[in-house]
C-alpha cells in the first residue's frame, strides 16, 4: 500500500485530491496540512512514501518544503502539484529532487500515474510538463518537444496505433504521423529502442520493458 501526504492551502484541491486517491486500491491518504510548516511536521512524523505538495503555501512554500522534506525524510518522495508549468519551475524543482511533477489542471488524469511512479523510485512528469525539461543537449534532448507530441509519443510507446492516439485526442491519423515524426526528429533517436528508454526515464511509461508492438502506419 503507498501511503500518501497532502500538503495544499486550498481546502477544496485538498478534498479533491483526498477522494481522487481514496478511490485507488493501492493507495492510503494518511494526513493533510494547509500550510507549509505543520505539512512539514506532519510528514517528518509520519514518513510517507510520497507526499503530494503544492507550490504556494504559507508557513514554507513549495520549495522550502521540498527542501526540508528531502533533508528530514529522504525516503518520502515528493510530487509537486502546482499551477506553474514553466520551464523554470520544472527544471528547479527537479534538481531539488522532486519525484513528480503535475500541474493542477490535469491532475485527475495524471496525479495517480504520478504518485505509482514515485513510491516505485521514478520520475514522473505530466505530459503539459514534461516539454519544458525537454531542452537541447545532444541526441535524446534535442529542441524542447511540445506537449502533443509528448501525448503522442507516450501513447504510441504505451502500444497504441495511429488510429486510436487520432481517435483519444480527437485530431487526424495524419496529424499523429505528423507529430510522431517531428518529435522523434527532435529527440534525435536512431531506433525505437533508444527511444523506450528515454520515455522510460522520462517517466511517461509505467515500467521498464520491451518496445511495444509496432503500430499501424
Amino acid at each position: 500500500m503507498i501511503t500518501v501526504f497532502l500538503a495544499d492551502d486550498h481546502p477544496m484541491i485538498l478534498a479533491g485530491v483526498r477522494a481522487l486517491l481514496a478511490e485507488q486500491p493501492d493507495i492510503v491518504v494518511v494526513g493533510d496540512a494547509g500550510d507549509g510548516r505543520t505539512a512539514l511536521a506532519r510528514i517528518t512524523a509520519q514518513c510517507p512514501d510520497v507526499a503530494v505538495i503544492d507550490m504556494s503555501m504559507p508557513g514554507l512554500n513549495g520549495i522550502e518544503l521540498l527542501q526540508a522534506i528531502t533533508a528530514a525524510c529522504p525516503e518520502c518522495r515528493c510530487v509537486v502539484l502546482t499551477v506553474h508549468e514553466d520551464r523554470v519551475y520544472v527544471r528547479r524543482l527537479l534538481d531539488l529532487g522532486a519525484a513528480g511533477y503535475v500541474a493542477k489542471r490535469s491532475a485527475a488524469a495524471e496525479l495517480v500515474r504520478a504518485v505509482r511512479a514515485a513510491a516505485q523510485g521514478r520520475i514522473y512528469l505530466d505530459p503539459v510538463v514534461a516539454a519544458q525539461a525537454v531542452g537541447p543537449a545532444g541526441p535524446g534532448q534535442g529542441a524542447a518537444l511540445t506537449g502533443r507530441e509528448v501525448e503522442v509519443l507516450r501513447l504510441g510507446l504505451s502500444g497504441h496505433s495511429n488510429k486510436a492516439i487520432a481517435a483519444l485526442l480527437g485530431i487526424a491519423v495524419k496529424t499523429v504521423e505528423a507529430h510522431k515524426a517531428h518529435a522523434t526528429g527532435k529527440l534525435g533517436f536512431d531506433s525505437r529502442v533508444e527511444l523506450l528508454r528515454y520515455a522510460v526515464a522520462q517517466g511517461w511509461l509505467a515500467a521498464e520493458g520491451e518496445p511495444p508492438a509496432e503500430d499501424d502506419a
